[in-house]
């Protein structure tokens, strides 16, 4: 009986990580960052594999800026908070599914070449960034400009 148990929480443990919903119980890694003369620098060897990288920074008035980063399958590197126009009042942000960001509140999907192309609505809200040298570089004033969709974030 007890490898029965055993057994039945291996499998859902193992399903729960194919499925995209698994991201709305546990949500993924977030880490935090600090800028750095009012810049968040990342290096782009962490976030160029395609899957989306979420991180956090304060902004000036102390609202915990969640955002995710990811390379699309054309090369390009995208950044948007973790939410939308629509949905932000959720706290729930996106999960990634393949090449589509999933809002977890409403479900509508975006495929990840769109993400800061299109805006408004319940697209992932754009957020501004650079490549320079190694590093995505964002700069704290689109952080502070954006707190707003992040006061209700619950990650």
């Amino acid at each position: 009986m007890k490898r029965l148990w055993i057994g039945l929480i291996v499998i859902m443990i193992i399903s729960l990580g194919t499925v995209p919903g698994a991201w709305a119980l546990f949500g993924p890694r977030v880490d935090l960052l600090t800028p750095d003369n009012g810049v968040l620098k990342i290096a782009i060897s962490n976030i160029d594999n395609g899957k989306a990288h979420y991180f956090k920074a304060k902004a000036d008035d102390a609202t915990m800026v969640t955002f995710f980063v990811l390379k699309s399958r054309d090369g390009v590197i995208r950044a948007a908070i973790d939410a939308c126009d629509v949905c932000y009042r959720s706290g729930k942000g996106y999960a990634q599914d393949g090449d589509f960001m999933v809002c977890r509140n409403c479900g509508q999907r975006f495929a990840s070449s769109r993400i800061n192309v299109v805006k408004g609505g319940c697209n992932p809200a754009p957020l501004n960034r650079q490549v320079e040298g190694k590093y995505l570089v964002i700069n704290m004033t689109d952080i502070n400009q954006n707190a707003w969709y992040s006061k209700y974030n619950k990650q």
